[in-house]
């Protein structure tokens, strides 16, 4: 069995992620449009959700990006 299918894959509704980023439902669905952050997927007619490992890596680069830029 494949490493990746070993790992399990955990799937994040709209307020779970705003309540790991910090950011209001529209930011994530216009930074989503902009390209600036994981789109989510399907899970059924009206309901999406989002990667947790895709967040987590989004986390983490926007704690890269802030600290590259608070260093003189």
């Amino acid at each position: 069995m494949s490493e990746q299918l070993k790992t399990t894959l955990s799937i994040l509704r709209r307020k779970q992620v705003q309540a790991r980023t910090g950011l209001s439902r529209s930011t994530i669905y216009l930074k989503t449009s902009e390209g600036e952050f994981p789109k989510p997927i399907s899970l059924g007619a009206r309901a999406v959700g989002w990667i947790e490992s895709e967040i987590d890596a989004w986390l983490s680069a926007q704690i890269e990006k802030s600290r590259k830029g608070a260093q003189p």
